[in-house]
């Protein structure tokens, strides 16, 4: 799997060939190709700001003359009217550029926005919100970049870094056991270094975990309150526990109460709003 920046790369050369096409005709309709100008990020809403560092990328894959002054990084809180950076250039790579780093830029703001109210939500307790791959396809790296940005915690990136037996997997597999020892042996034969997660739907199938054991962590899917505080007794700190399916944010910390380890949250990226700003002339 690339790393981010090597991702970033090709997505950027997609994304300009997305929009550009074969030229941005109205603005080299009506721009002089030597005229120079200023443009400015004026933010039009309350969050935290984020991908101000893929923005400068995508400004200088570009066009590397452009100059950017940034004012505001990466996790900052911002409010209506504060500016995050000025860009100074040929007027033709500041219109060129104008929407895509916007696109970018206001979705990981809207996750990043999101994820900072969950983690304050859960300010003085041990649990971590955690993202789910419930991700725009193509751009998940950058979500989940930004789920870190606002305070947030990556579970795994894809099906490729985890082992997560959910209860397809489960059904599939002929029950508990025969998918947690099947894993282990895989794993073993493949030479793999996986961590190894299992949803539980009740109390039966938690039961059977902790008698197969060999987990690095019990997902308690869709138990209330009071039965996650029951689950996380039984299991009695020897897996990691994770609080997943229909779980709010006015639900969130009386499951973090409970004593889980990580709560996931798929409204991180899934359903998110994206956050308000301009790209002005100055």
């Amino acid at each position: 799997m690339k790393s981010l920046n090597d991702q970033l790369d090709d997505l950027i050369k997609y994304w300009f060939a997305e929009d550009i096409g074969d030229g941005d005709h109205t603005s080299l309709s009506c721009i002089p190709a030597t005229a120079m100008g200023k443009s400015r990020l004026i933010i039009k809403d309350t969050g935290v700001l984020a991908g101000v560092e893929v923005a400068k990328r995508i400004f200088h894959a570009f066009d590397p003359e452009l100059k950017i002054n940034v004012f505001i990084n990466d996790g900052a809180e911002v409010k209506p009217g504060d500016v995050a950076f000025e860009v100074e250039g040929k007027v033709l790579s500041l219109l060129q550029t104008e929407r895509l780093m916007l696109n970018i830029m206001q979705r990981m703001s809207g996750v990043a926005t999101v994820t900072r109210k969950y983690a304050k939500c859960l300010e003085g307790l041990k649990t971590q919100v955690l993202d789910t791959r419930k991700t725009t396809p193509g751009l998940r790296m950058l979500e989940k970049e930004a789920v870190k940005i606002g305070g947030g915690t990556n579970h795994r990136i894809g099906l490729f870094d985890m082992i997560l037996l959910k209860d397809n997997h489960v059904d599939f597999a002929g029950g508990i056991e025969n998918a947690i020892r099947s894993a282990q042996k895989y794993c073993q034969e493949k030479g793999k270094n996986l961590k190894i997660e299992i949803e539980v739907r009740n109390f039966e199938e938690l039961e059977r975990v902790m008698r197969v054991g060999g987990v690095n962590r019990i997902m308690l899917d869709n138990f209330t309150p009071e039965n996650t505080k029951k689950a996380v007794d039984m299991i009695g700190g020897r897996y990691e526990v994770e609080s997943s399916g229909g779980i709010t944010f006015d639900t969130l910390r009386t499951y973090a109460e409970c004593g889980v380890d990580f709560v996931s949250v798929g409204a991180l990226t899934h359903s998110v709003k994206s956050l308000d700003m301009s790209f002005k002339a100055v």
